[in-house]
């Protein structure tokens, strides 16, 4: 499973290798991770059927191999202003969510 460049390396299983670009910090890697699985659910498990626990790693490694025959680079596509604007939503949000529950007892 190749992610990226060569900076950052960790273990994917298998003995196989994650290339990351950069050196994730903080919540970087996390969501890096949950991209991966997001992208793993849609193209190889949504719509399959599976039988056992057998036939849901055989459909995993099919898919760990098709994509790694041609690596794409994941980059974030977001600004910084923008990560920050929809932060400050969601901490809005949150907070409305809160306050209604703590009025509410």
């Amino acid at each position: 499973m190749v992610l990226g460049g060569e900076v950052g390396v960790a273990t994917a299983g298998r003995g196989e290798r994650c290339l990351c670009e950069r050196g994730v910090e903080g919540h970087s890697w996390l969501n890096l991770v949950e991209r991966f699985f997001g992208k793993l659910t849609d193209k190889a498990l949504r719509r399959g059927v599976f039988t056992s626990v057998p036939e849901l790693i055989t459909a995993i490694d099919s898919y760990l191999q098709h994509t790694n025959q041609n690596p794409q680079p994941f980059t974030w596509t977001a600004t910084a202003d923008q990560i920050l604007e929809k932060v400050r939503r969601g901490r809005v949000t949150l907070d409305a969510i809160t306050n209604k529950t703590e009025t509410v007892h």
